[in-house]
């Protein structure tokens, strides 16, 4: 699909699901992403003095290839219940098409919370106004489309802000992040970009998407700019992660021992190692745990992690990486993890 096939499909969706519908809202767009609400009715009765509870945030990653390989869908929830929607989503080749997606995404959660099919779902089965798919029916030369994709991506930052900005001053998906990551992040954009176009891409699109989304997230957070962990990619590879983590419960033993072995070995972090397969986020990434040699917090000879987490049985695409490290760090913790001292040596 050219790209202003994919903006006036895009265009068609926000206008009518807009910031205030009233049950499912695309908050914010953009030529690769959707960030979208459904509103969850309260489970108190009308008249409850009971807040409503917020609305569930649902994001959609499109890739490149789109329409001829299905956009990712994730929910910023734990609730098994909407992961196995979203699953069942991803099981359903049946149409790549935007419209049918959020067509029977939004059939689907209207009837987990027994709510009324919403009529406006029906507005999706309508093909695109007259105007917009004048422009997406066009037959171009590979030339010309090669041409109007850089162009825009050239302008993609100034037309995101003026499609994209919702009412609540949402900033555009580079703010906050330190000018050496965006550099790496349009290293890995650029890189993508002449890989997809020499034939020669590595890893999946949907992978490749959630796993920019990921890093982008992570660069933006607290937790990250604080020190608590850092992150570098190996060899630029989105898939293959060094995670250090840097601060540990200060209360812990875990706490001393890396006190200790700063003193003796210079080593003042916990090195992991994050792999991540083709079909992420629908499988875990592998964990281990390079340096130092641990014993107790759940680490297992090799370094590998025991942790449900990490498992295809405890795992949901809706967990983020970031969430992910966090957790991994209060394990060691509550695990009482201990540095090996003098077995750090043999690590080459």
């Amino acid at each position: 699909m050219s790209v202003s096939g994919l903006k006036a499909e895009l265009k068609f969706l926000a206008s009518i699901f807009d910031k205030n519908h009233e049950r499912f809202r695309i908050v914010s767009w953009k030529l690769d992403e959707l960030h979208c609400q459904f509103l969850v009715p309260p489970p108190a009765p009308p008249g409850s003095p009971h807040s409503p509870p917020p609305p569930l945030t649902l994001h959609c990653n499109i890739t490149e290839s789109y329409p001829s390989s299905s956009p990712i869908w994730f929910v910023d929830s734990d609730d098994p219940n909407l992961t196995s929607v979203l699953e069942r989503l991803e099981d359903t080749k049946n149409n790549n098409s935007l419209r049918q997606q959020l067509k029977w995404l939004i059939c689907e959660l209207c009837r987990l919370y027994n709510l009324p099919k919403h009529l406006d779902v029906e507005m999706l089965d309508q093909p695109l106004p007259t105007g917009q798919n004048g422009t997406t029916e066009e037959v171009t030369s590979e030339e010309e489309e090669e041409e109007e994709m850089a162009e825009d991506i050239e302008d993609l930052d100034h037309y995101e802000m003026k499609e994209e900005e919702p009412i609540n001053g949402k900033k555009s998906e580079d703010e906050g992040i330190e000018k050496e990551n965006l550099a790496i992040l349009e290293k890995i954009r650029k890189t993508q970009r002449q890989d997809h176009l020499n034939g020669a891409v590595s890893g999946s699109v949907q992978a490749s998407d959630r796993l920019m989304k990921e890093l982008r997230d992570i660069y933006r957070s607290q937790s990250y700019k604080t020190g608590i962990y850092s992150v570098e990619l190996i060899n630029d590879s989105l898939y293959d992660w060094h995670v250090k983590l840097q601060k540990v419960d200060p209360d812990s033993p875990l706490h001393s021992d890396l006190q200790i072995l700063k003193e003796k070995e210079g080593i003042e972090y916990i090195l992991l190692n994050f792999s991540f397969k083709d079909n992420f986020p629908f499988d875990p990434p592998f964990v281990r745990v390079v340096l130092p040699v641990l014993s107790g917090g759940y680490v297992l000879g090799g370094g590998a992690l025991c942790m449900e987490l990490l498992t295809k049985q405890g795992w949901s695409s809706a967990y983020s990486i970031e969430s992910v490290i966090m957790q991994i760090n209060a394990t060691l913790v509550k695990g009482k993890a201990r540095v090996q001292f003098g077995a750090n040596k043999n690590i080459t």
